[in-house]
């Protein structure tokens, strides 16, 4: 099944990157969806299953400062390539930004083999919000690149870079188990990822310069479907 998964991870940030490049106004409902999975699993799903497997040897306030250093790193990682981006000239943005965003993919692809480690329907929940966020992925980019001034020619092959990635993060999983305290500090960490990633990346993406009701309708949306789709693979 894991294989299967990187496969569908692969082809969720291709399509997402050809969305962008040929129906890029068709795109704001989507990433509004997409914000609110990854709050939902973030929320719902993985801090949970890291305060009942690192609650053992580890107080709540370590699981939590776990999520919180996973959210200042995604931080400071997205706003160091970005103060950089704005010093260096646009072909170079353009590799720096979308390799970064390659990186991201790859620790997506190593959550979702981590998720699996816990178990299979944890697995498959963090699999699914993984994959939505992995098509919006592959949209911002080819948006990056294109916004730096290279071609689509480019943009399409930093694409490609882009939806290997989780795949390689995915199958670097299957070389190495984590102890059950170990793994749950880890999935506090991507938590706190995936908080950062929803908040303030694809909440503000989704209704920049688009209308506020139906994308807040479409994050609260996917936040719900999601609480239901961890609901019912726990069943």
């Amino acid at each position: 099944m894991i294989i299967l998964i990187s496969i569908a991870a692969f082809f969720s940030t291709l399509i997402g990157g050809l969305f962008a490049l040929y129906l890029k106004d068709k795109l704001p409902l989507i990433l509004g969806f997409s914000a609110g999975a990854i709050l939902a699993v973030a929320f719902f799903d993985l801090l949970p299953e890291a305060l009942n497997l690192a609650g053992k040897l580890h107080s709540t306030t370590t699981v939590l400062a776990a999520m919180a250093i996973g959210f200042m790193t995604y931080l400071v990682l997205d706003r160091s390539v970005l103060l950089h981006n704005h010093a260096e000239s646009g072909g170079h943005r353009a590799n720096v930004g979308a390799g970064s965003l390659s990186f991201h993919s790859f620790l997506d692809g190593v959550g979702i083999g981590l998720a699996f480690q816990v178990s299979t329907s944890v697995g498959i929940v963090v699999a699914a919000a993984v994959l939505t966020h992995d098509f919006s992925d592959g949209i911002n980019t080819v948006n990056l690149v294109l916004r730096n001034n290279a071609d689509r020619a480019k943009a399409f092959r930093w694409l490609l870079v882009d939806a290997i990635a989780p795949v390689i993060g995915v199958l670097s999983t299957l070389f190495f188990v984590l102890p059950e305290d170990t793994l749950g500090l880890l999935l506090a960490l991507f938590s706190g990822f995936f908080i950062y990633i929803g908040a303030s990346d694809l909440i503000p993406e989704s209704y920049h310069a688009h209308p506020v009701r139906w994308t807040t309708v479409m994050t609260v949306t996917g936040m719900c479907v999601l609480y239901v789709v961890i609901k019912l693979a726990s069943i």
